[in-house]
């Protein structure tokens, strides 16, 4: 097996060889995932502490842009605007997920070599496979849908573009994408990490100015019973669940920890999974932060004000520099959403490559991928924007979060189940108590989902 390094990068000096037979797993075969950046990423064994959580520093941060996407903003400013603080609760639960989860991503990655859906297809039958690759593609549209969405609402506020010409402008962020691409994988986790910054310094400013009530705040943290109750509650609840889980994270992250060039043996994966982990972690605790702003501003700039019925982003814009008093209230607010959706656009974008070429062994150019998954996106969005007016994009926007959620168990369970097997993954399997508490995540998923089902059919 051979490996084509960037057209622009050379192979670091210090990548090691590609895996003798003795290192393969199970699962290796074929290319590796993202081929044309793998093991581009120096990673230095004999390196300091710090240098080494720096070289891994990235990876984490691609990720956690999946969890603080437009589709959140929806579900969010709702929850805040609707229900004041209660479904906190609910953000801190999906993070603490999410990080558990991407945690085990990362690991099957690193120690098996394969992404998670190249391991779905060697292990599946091809009819599972292309049931699983559909139903990948099915949520990355609907979260393509989210960025499209949430991007041409950010146009139309800044810049009043009508939100049907701001919908198919977003079609030329693939440019972004291919020119940052190009120059190598440093330089797109360089520009997310600098989006996610500006993101929250925004919301630090909103909040500054919002005065919440911080020991309502913190009671909402813990969780009620009523949230399972109403179902009004419980479909903004697993809207967020859907935003904040990821399901097309968990074949991402499995992928783009490759980008590393860490040792092949046990002890080198062990540490390459100990950096990742830690990366991944701190990247989702600053989602967890956002995704809390967002809620915390609904529901101290509009719920504590009596405005319980701001689900809009528009009318949130508008309301917000009045509300606040602040001058650049909304102008920021709308910033950070164009930041949101542009950051996700390019995370999407990879995901998409990772399932199409791991699932079917289909490999595209990217610009090709790229006006696929945009055009699965855009079209649907054009349709209803134009029968439905402006008046549907938030609801659009919570809908394509409950699509995600349902598409989640299809991700959790491949994932628990081959991490939990010590033939795929030998001494890195999972330990019991990993395995018992990865279960019941699964199981949790899939029972709020049918809830949710439920209450709807009523």
């Amino acid at each position: 097996m051979t490996v084509t390094p960037s057209p622009i990068e050379e192979t670091p000096p210090n990548v090691p060889p590609l895996p003798s037979a003795a290192h393969k797993t199970a699962f290796s075969s074929g290319l590796p995932s993202l081929p044309e950046v793998y093991r581009t990423v120096p990673f230095l064994a004999e390196a300091s502490f710090w240098r080494k959580l720096f070289a891994f520093a990235g990876p984490g941060y691609l990720v956690a842009v999946g969890y603080m996407d437009p589709g959140n903003w929806a579900t969010d400013l709702g929850g805040g605007s609707r229900f004041g603080y209660t479904l906190l609760s609910v953000v801190l639960l999906s993070s603490l997920v999410a990080m558990f989860l991407q945690a085990l991503s990362a690991k099957l990655g690193i120690a098996t070599g394969r992404d998670l859906a190249q391991a779905c297809r060697e292990h599946y039958s091809r009819r599972t496979s292309i049931f699983l690759w559909i139903i990948c593609e099915i949520a990355i549209a609907a979260c393509d849908l989210a960025e499209v969405l949430g991007s041409a609402v950010a146009l139309q506020l800044l810049f009043h573009v009508p939100l049907l010409y701001g919908v198919i402008l977003t079609g030329a962020d693939v440019l972004i994408v291919l020119a940052l691409q190009g120059r190598g994988f440093r330089w797109i986790e360089a520009l997310v990490v600098t989006l996610i910054l500006t993101i929250a310094g925004c919301f630090a400013y909103e909040i500054f100015f919002a005065r919440p009530l911080w020991l309502e705040a913190a009671s909402g943290f813990l969780p009620t019973g009523q949230i399972l109750r109403d179902r009004e509650m419980l479909y903004l609840a697993i809207g967020i669940l859907g935003a904040t889980v990821m399901p097309h994270n968990l074949y991402l992250h499995s992928s783009i920890v490759q980008t590393r060039a860490f040792g092949f043996g046990a002890s080198h994966k062990r540490e390459a999974i100990r950096f990742a982990t830690l990366d991944s972690t701190i990247a989702l605790g600053f989602s967890l932060f956002i995704n809390a702003a967002i809620l915390v501003l609904g529901a101290a700039a509009f719920h504590q004000r009596g405005f319980t019925n701001i689900a809009d982003i528009g009318q949130a814009y508008q309301l917000l520099t009045p509300v606040l008093g602040a001058s650049f209230a909304s102008v920021l607010f709308a910033a950070a959403l164009l930041c949101s959706g542009q950051n996700s656009t390019l995370t999407g974008t990879l995901a998409g490559q990772i399932v199409m070429e791991g699932f079917i062994h289909i490999h595209l150019q990217p610009w090709l991928r790229r006006l696929i998954t945009r055009s699965l996106a855009i079209v649907p969005a054009a349709i209803v924007i134009g029968v439905m007016g402006e008046g549907s994009v938030t609801k659009l926007l919570i809908f394509s979060q409950v699509v995600l959620s349902f598409q989640l168990p299809f991700a959790i369970i491949p994932l628990v189940k081959f991490t939990g097997d010590p033939a795929k993954m030998g001494e890195f399997a999972n330990r019991r108590w990993i395995t018992v508490s990865a279960w019941l995540v699964a199981a949790a998923v899939i029972a709020l989902n049918g809830l949710l089902l439920v209450l709807i059919l009523r």
